[in-house]
């Protein structure tokens, strides 16, 4: 049964640039709007620079939430200076009750997201765990880990490798829609003869595998699917098998199509942290409809009290037949306190605790540039230039600059280095690693009163308000605390 072809997509990236330029190093081995007075448990590892005001940071990104005219209903950040936790702040409401504003919920360092794509880099660094294993090949034909030939209709001789479906050039397409349930299986959506595959809608018309690059959040469901195949394990127990547990991160992905929304498939003490993400905004057929002093219109992992959700069915589901179902392109719920704790140990080289999750090699093949684009000879779409370089998952910034267009991160430039943006259900989110200096952060801003990207940024392709909560932050936090 088709779950949904994902009303939002799962996150628009930014990338880029020269490999010298962006760093690709070898590696060595509270309540909204308020700062707590006290460190909060989930603070524990900040380390707060001498003479390091934060307040300032604090005043710019509660100004998201509390602003009159187009208000935010959750921002949360946290920043890194080399390697060192030394921001974090969280404004907002994490559930906002329809009527009686005492039941509301604040946000805080616990609160989980759904972040969109930057699930994409989370999933792409389990990946690497299994490259490391020798569970997976990335430049072998994955048909032979599907055990079915993964074949673009048009270019029936070209094999697809997990490096081309990484690097969003497998000449797939999300036309066909991204996100199914346990039937049918992939196969019958991406192969001839099955009963989804409508005339090839899953693939791009005259792009053969390598040649064209075009973010497609399907690679994603193939991938998940190749990683099933290849331990025999369920994606969302896998991921937190390979990842979540060994770093000690809570949340995780869960089955697609909840019937009340509100994640059931996560204990009751992660469940109850997770944020329901919102937009004043409806729709009528397919026209929004943006209403700024209207109510907060809940968008996806709704809670609704009294009303216990219920997650979609797994029975009879076997691992290795449909990935999408858990939705690796965009459904990881994850606190960004815990995205700072993966944050750290990709900047440790792939070391957490003296434990190794990554290798050397697998860390350098994450983050080396694996396409760019060409201006002379166009290989690819960059979505107003907010797409133009990619390393084996993770997105790379360039600091490219203009109006409405562009990968810059900050006002006035001179940040670079790799990670991944997310946009869906009103969420936008940044994870940016600046591997050289081991500098960093993690954002999110989320529930917006009015169309964010009307107008768009003033320097990038990004929405203005995510534009000004990265510089807050990158400014005030990483580039002030010394």
């Amino acid at each position: 049964m088709l779950i949904s072809t994902c009303a939002a997509l799962a996150g628009v990236p930014l990338l880029g640039g020269c490999a010298g330029k962006l760093g690709v190093v070898t590696f060595p081995g509270a309540a909204s709007g308020e700062r707590m007075t006290e460190t909060p448990p989930e603070a524990a590892g900040l380390h707060t620079p001498r003479g390091f005001d934060p307040s300032q940071v604090d005043r710019e990104l509660s100004a998201l939430v509390s602003q009159g005219s187009a208000p935010w209903a959750q921002v949360s950040a946290v920043a890194l200076r080399d390697g060192e936790v030394v921001y974090s702040g969280h404004f907002g409401r994490r559930f906002i009750h329809p009527t009686d504003r005492a039941q509301d919920l604040p946000v805080n360092g616990r609160t989980l997201f759904r972040v969109a794509s930057i699930s994409k880099l989370v999933v792409s660094v389990a990946v690497m765990r299994l490259v490391d294993q020798g569970r997976l090949d990335l430049d072998a034909d994955v048909s032979e880990v599907l055990g079915w030939p993964l074949r673009h209709p048009q270019f029936p001789k070209e094999p697809i490798s997990l490096r081309l479906l990484m690097t969003h050039r497998s000449g797939l397409s999300d036309a066909a829609g991204y996100a199914w349930g346990s039937d049918p299986a992939l196969r019958d959506v991406l192969a001839p003869g099955g009963r989804g595959f409508r005339d090839g809608a899953a693939w791009q018309r005259d792009r053969a595998p390598g040649t064209w690059f075009s973010y497609v959040n399907l690679n994603l469901g193939v991938i998940g699917t190749l990683m099933e195949r290849a331990t025999g394990e369920r994606f969302d127990r896998l991921m937190s098998r390979l990842l979540l547990q060994p770093l000690g991160l809570r949340g995780g992905f869960q089955p697609a199509g909840t019937t009340a929304e509100l994640p059931t498939h996560f204990p009751p003490e992660v469940a109850d942290d997770i944020a329901t993400l919102y937009r004043k905004r409806r729709t009528q057929g397919e026209q929004e409809i943006w209403e700024p002093e209207g109510p907060w219109v809940p968008q996806v992992d709704e809670r609704k009290p009294g009303a216990p959700g219920q997650s979609a069915s797994l029975e009879g589901y076997l691992p290795g037949t449909n990935g999408t179902i858990f939705s690796p392109q965009g459904g990881l719920r994850i606190s960004t306190a815990d995205l700072g704790t993966l944050m750290q140990m990709l900047m440790n080289g792939g070391r957490h605790r003296g434990q190794e999750l990554l290798s050397g090699r697998a860390m350098a093949e994450l983050s080396t540039e694996q396409w760019r684009f060409d201006r002379a000879r166009p290989n690819g779409d960059t979505l107003d230039d907010g797409m133009l370089s990619w390393a084996l998952g993770p997105q790379r910034f360039t600091d490219a600059s203009g109006t409405g267009r562009g990968d810059r991160l900050v006002e006035g430039g001179g940040v670079t280095g790799w990670g991944h943006l997310g946009d869906a259900y009103g969420l936008l989110g940044a994870f940016v690693l600046d591997p050289v200096r081991r500098n960093g952060m993690v954002t999110v801003i989320s529930g917006p009163g009015r169309d964010p990207y009307n107008p768009k940024g003033r320097w990038s392709s990004m929405a203005r308000a995510q534009e000004q909560a990265m510089t807050a932050v990158w400014r005030g936090a990483v580039s002030a605390a010394r």
